[in-house]
């Protein structure tokens, strides 16, 4: 299994400037074979292949005047921003073909300068090392000052050098784990649970657990309505604007760092503590489009699941999913009776069968993990609900009365 792990690095002025320029070079040989493959399906003849664009706009145009600065940067990264602008034409044609999973991409768009956004890529070819000192040394760049906030379980593959929309410098190293190594890093258990994901509440597990939802972008509001204001008020394409744009940057990349640092936490947790865990499928592209937009992107469901997903995958857990028409708030985790649908500000209901009191989020996250098969009875045979014959009163069409069939 392949992961990533992102370091801080904090480059001087001339490694800026080296790191400008090969984020530039890398820019232009992307636009290059974007608009070589564009006026080829305009001309109506086959797209140029990998090789042939690397002669054309790689070795054949440092030989010009126009392009001999591509000189100055690793060759190695030229190569690879080919590589990423063949990715994405591959990613475009399988998306057309629905042979894509996930949401439908465009076409491949031309890079600007003005992207707050840069990355370049060095492979094991490009000898790059990490020195006896610590520092990253890159080639035509020079060692660059790396903030080591842990160790590299193995030896890189490739370094991605990023900087992100707040000036901000990472090195995202690609490390293939060990399987046998992740297994005894988690021993086995035989805990298993459900997670009924919320707002009020960020989770609820089914033991009865209830995590508070942060809110990281909602206490932030305040410092972050300053700052986009002073920013509406600076003049477009002056200094000071794009010193107030780096301020709000950082006010948003504060919030979003924050909540990236309280799902891994809470879903090492999670994995650590259970081999088996339920979640519920829920469609956050369609609850970001109801009022609670703001509240759902600020919980980050999607990111807090994915993480659970990648790490039950490495550590050998065991992760399910259940689909989201799944009736968990309206039935009953101790008879199993559907008791219909509640309005949302209703915590609290009793089971109009049995009699037992629940509260709405325990009872829901009950449900996910026995919907998931997760449950056990007292024997310890898994737990499933069964198919159940409708009732007289439930056949026929929905919302006519039912006539009596006759004897």
């Amino acid at each position: 299994m392949q992961l990533r792990y992102a370091f801080r690095l904090y480059p001087d002025t001339g490694q800026q400037q080296a790191l400008a320029k090969a984020f530039g070079c890398a820019r232009v040989v992307f636009n290059d074979a974007v608009h070589a493959r564009e006026r080829a399906r305009r001309a109506g003849k086959p797209f140029p292949n990998i090789g042939e664009l690397s002669t054309r706009l790689i070795t054949q145009a440092k030989q010009t005047l126009e392009r001999s600065w591509l000189n100055e940067v690793s060759a190695v990264v030229l190569q690879q921003s080919l590589r990423d602008a063949e990715a994405a034409y591959r990613n475009f044609f399988a998306s057309l073909k629905a042979t894509r999973k996930g949401a439908r991409v465009g076409a491949p768009r031309f890079k600007s300068r003005k992207d707050t956004r840069q990355s370049i890529r060095f492979t094991a070819n490009a000898r790059w090392k990490i020195t006896d000192s610590g520092r990253l040394n890159l080639p035509k760049i020079g060692a660059v000052k790396v903030k080591w906030s842990r160790p590299l379980p193995a030896t890189p593959t490739s370094v991605t050098v990023v900087k992100d929309c707040a000036g901000r410098y990472f090195a995202s190293f690609v490390i293939d784990t060990d399987p046998q190594a992740d297994a005894e890093r988690m021993p086995a258990t035989d805990r298993t649970i459900g997670i009924d994901l919320g707002l009020t509440h960020f989770a609820v597990l089914s033991d009865g657990t209830k995590i508070d939802s942060p809110r990281f972008l909602r206490r932030a509001e305040k410092r972050l309505k300053k700052a986009q204001k002073e920013l509406s008020r600076k003049q477009k394409g002056s200094k000071n604007r794009e010193k107030a744009r780096l301020k709000v940057a950082r006010a948003h990349v504060k919030v979003t760092d924050a909540r990236h640092e309280f799902h891994h936490q809470l879903s090492t947790q999670l994995i650590s503590d259970n081999q088996g865990i339920a979640v519920e499928n829920l469609s956050v592209t369609g609850l970001a489009r109801t009022r609670l937009a703001k509240s759902v992107h600020d919980a980050g469901w999607s990111s807090f699941v994915n993480m659970l997903e990648y790490k039950a995958q490495r550590y050998g857990r065991t992760l399910i999913k259940i689909g989201r028409f799944e009736p968990t708030s309206q039935t009953c985790s101790t008879c199993g009776v559907k008791d219909g649908p509640k309005p949302l500000h209703v915590r609290q209901w009793a089971c109009a069968a049995c009699g037992t009191v629940h509260d709405r989020d325990i009872n829901a996250a009950r449900n996910v993990k026995t919907a998931a098969g997760l449950a056990v009875s007292a024997c310890g045979a898994p737990v499933r609900p069964e198919p159940v014959l409708a009732q007289r009163d439930e056949t026929g069409s929905h919302g006519f009365p039912t006539r009596p069939r006759a004897a």
